[in-house]
């Protein structure tokens, strides 16, 4: 059986499939460096302004397991074309908002396109290369990934210094609407058989990540004891194992579970989640705790955080050329240590005083290890798929890591404000600088737990080059 498809230009397609999966996850954290301005302009606190964040992951959460009937239905020049026009619809309904309510409802219409692209980037990707060379492709997948949310804080710091939080959307929509032009010459790769769609499972998935999601967010300004917060929880659990009790009784599934039964990829997407997790805890404290703690400006605070970026940048791919020769195994291991010492090191340092050299040292070892989890985890899972489950893999990878970043953006922020009322308690709220960064502090021991556990998974990890047919 052929590893892969046929096509004219395979470098072109996975270019466009990468860059505008780039503008896609550059989406999802594009306005931290802006939460406080747009807090400032209209009158909304940090738990409110999240939501930006957030509702943006809940959305892909909710729509990325759709994405394994989208490419059974639609062709994949459809689905490239159609997911670029709604992302530019909503980042332009974003970048003309008047009120909160506005900017909200744009950034989730900007979701939908990501949700649909996201996946069909992976699975696309796997079609059309061949697996001797997925370890440098998937390499370069790897650096989408962790750039876009990385990078989106050091862009969007340089654009609102030079005009407004505004024009982050209008960039994005010149680049999708570019892209557009590029993917009308695309080739269908997937398999269109137009499957029933199951309804039952569609709402089930939907209750069950929405609601989750939602509780989570929730936290950040409600007690866990309120109604709002546990009732979606307890719900969207009861929901996620109805949907997996479906899935794994249907004879054609909406997701097909059954991926999970190959023990490695059950554990590649275990890290790639713990991975998600922390780069969107990062990734939403750090610019708060350089703009409201150390008082650096937007642009400052971008570019302070670019050389762990540029690290990543130059990582990735190093990383990606090696993974057929080294393996998951070690890259893992290695990648997990780095973020533990890394959180170990933000928890050492973290305070009003702390010098700014520290922060972007304990950065910088942070993403030397991201660099090194996310590609071989991710690569290494998929590569004991047979093709048949590409597309259901992809999904349920997408899905998890997507709950991931929202679970991680959600449970910094709820952290970041239980850390801030405690030092209120004690110490009165006086010292904003001391109280913020003692709220940044108590977040980071959730970005050490996901780390500690990552590492401990990473141990399993076997070395299988394999492909399971």
């Amino acid at each position: 059986m052929k590893s892969h498809v046929q096509v004219k230009k395979p470098k072109t397609m996975a270019a466009i499939l990468m860059l505008g999966s780039f503008i896609g996850l550059f989406g999802e954290t594009a306005l931290n460096m802006a939460l406080t301005n747009i807090m400032e302009d209209f009158a909304i606190s940090a738990g409110k302004a999240q939501w930006l964040t957030t509702g943006y992951l809940l959305v892909l959460a909710i729509l990325v397991p759709l994405s394994a009937y989208l490419v059974r239905w639609f062709s994949t020049r459809q689905l490239v074309v159609a997911a670029l026009l709604i992302s530019s619809l909503g980042a332009m309904l974003a970048a003309l908002s008047p009120s909160f309510s506005v900017l909200l409802v744009g950034r989730l219409v900007q979701a939908i396109g990501t949700g649909i692209f996201l996946p069909l980037m992976f699975s696309v990707i796997l079609l059309i290369f061949p697996i001797q060379k997925r370890g440098s492709v998937m390499g370069i997948v790897g650096l989408v990934i962790t750039a876009g949310p990385a990078l989106g804080p050091t862009f969007s710091g340089l654009i609102i210094s030079a005009s407004s939080w505004h024009y982050i959307f209008w960039v994005m929509v010149v680049l999708n609407l570019v892209l557009v032009i590029g993917a009308l010459s695309m080739e269908n790769v997937s398999d269109i058989s137009k499957p029933k769609i199951d309804v039952g499972s569609l709402l089930l998935s939907t209750i069950a990540f929405g609601g989750i999601i939602y509780s989570l967010s929730t936290l950040a300004e409600t007690p866990f004891t309120e109604p709002n917060v546990w009732a979606p929880l307890v719900v969207g659990a009861a929901a996620l194992g109805l949907f997996i009790i479906r899935q794994l009784k249907m004879p054609q599934p909406m997701v097909d579970l059954r991926v999970f039964k190959y023990p490695m990829f059950a554990l590649g997407t275990l890290l790639m989640f713990l991975t998600l997790f922390v780069i969107l805890s990062v990734a939403i404290l750090i610019p708060i705790y350089l703009k409201s703690v150390l008082a650096y400006t937007s642009i400052a605070a971008g570019l302070l955080m670019f050389p762990a970026n540029l690290l990543n940048i130059i990582m990735a791919p190093i990383v990606g050329s090696n993974f057929d020769r080294v393996g998951a195994r070690i890259f893992t291991r290695l990648g997990f240590s780095f973020i533990t010492v890394g959180a170990i090191v933000f928890l050492v340092i973290l305070s009003a005083t702390t010098p700014v050299w520290q922060v972007i040292a304990a950065l910088c070892v942070l993403f030397l290890g991201i660099s090194m989890t996310i590609m071989p985890a991710q690569t290494h899972a998929m590569n004991q798929l047979p093709a048949k489950l590409y597309a259901d893999g992809s999904a349920a990878m997408n899905t998890l890591t997507q709950v991931a970043g929202a679970a991680g953006t959600a449970i910094a922020i709820t952290l970041f404000t239980a850390g801030q009322n405690s030092y209120i308690a004690e110490f009165g709220a006086t010292n904003p600088a001391e109280f913020l960064a003692s709220g940044t502090h108590t977040a980071f021991y959730a970005v050490l737990a996901a780390a500690a556990i990552g590492l401990i998974g990473s141990l399993f990890i076997r070395n299988n080059r394999t492909v399971a047919e």
